[in-house]
């Protein structure tokens, strides 16, 4: 049988390598076109508020700044001096599936905004970070239109919500922040699971949470699951230690990503609110 000369194995060699980096550069160009379909898990149904059987809910609507108008769901504050949570939920399904958050503020006699982002529970518009970013701003308007001071707002994020809050809370002032289950960036996340992709320059939302906590001056609860999956707990920790306003790290140990309100979350979000907060 005949040996294969020396450059046809260059020829081979080099026909290898040029498939392998063909096959690199499908990977990326999936991963950059395919992104926000990884990022964003939106259920575009329409929540109804009267399903959740919660007294005094009510479905609002939110006017932003780029002209859209955005259904919202409303629990007005039982007093004057009651507590207003700006709930600014995570990554996945919509407000119609935060049923134990709502039945829990409500619990505590707090008032509360539930703001549903465009392209969910029915809203127009297309999912993005400038977009959502956009939402929580109209959230905080709307409450302030309604005459609820800065110092009773509560500005509470949940999951990919917490890089919204973060930022409105280091932009204007509220009365405290619930960061549960937080991030640094999404960049680090994304770097931690995709090693081999060039996240930086690829990354089209980014949520950069760390770079806003020095900038927050309200009082911070930091919520961490022992056992996150999706989030590292570390990333908790280290926006923790970033805070220069008065900041409390929450952890518990037992709990997966979706599990800190069955882990005693609500009464920690009580206690801490009522440190800071004043009825």
């Amino acid at each position: 049988m005949p040996s294969l000369h020396p450059s046809g194995w260059a020829a081979m060699a080099m026909g290898a390598l040029a498939a392998l980096a063909a096959l690199y550069l499908l990977v990326l160009v999936t991963l950059f076109v395919a992104q926000r379909h990884i990022l964003f898990r939106p259920d575009r149904s329409p929540p109804i508020a009267a399903q959740m059987g919660q007294p005094g809910l009510q479905e609002v609507r939110l006017a932003t700044a780029d002209g859209l108008d955005l259904l919202a769901w409303f629990l007005p504050p039982p007093s004057d001096g009651a507590p207003v949570v700006l709930y600014l939920h995570g990554n996945a399904g919509h407000i119609g599936h935060r049923g134990a958050r709502i039945r829990g503020i409500a619990g505590q006699g707090w008032g509360a905004l539930f703001v549903e982002y465009r392209g969910y529970g029915g809203n127009p518009g297309t999912v993005s970070e400038a977009g959502l970013h956009r939402d929580a701003a109209a959230g905080l308007a709307t409450l302030r239109q309604r005459g609820i001071a800065a110092a009773r707002i509560v500005v509470w994020g949940e999951s990919l919500g917490s890089g919204l809050a973060t930022a409105l809370a280091a932009r204007g002032a509220v009365g405290a922040v619930v960061l549960e289950t937080p991030y640094t960036a999404i960049a680090d996340i994304a770097r931690q699971r995709y090693p081999f992709a060039p996240v930086d320059l690829l990354l089209k939302d980014r949520f950069e949470s760390l770079v806003h906590m020095p900038a927050i001056r309200a009082p911070i609860l930091v919520a961490v699951a022992g056992r996150d999956q999706v989030v590292p707990p570390a990333m908790g920790a280290a926006l923790h230690a970033a805070a220069t306003a008065p900041a409390e790290l929450w952890i518990a140990p037992q709990a997966g990503h979706n599990d800190l309100m069955k882990q005693g979350l609500m009464e920690a979000v009580a206690d801490f609110v009522r440190s800071y907060l004043t009825q």
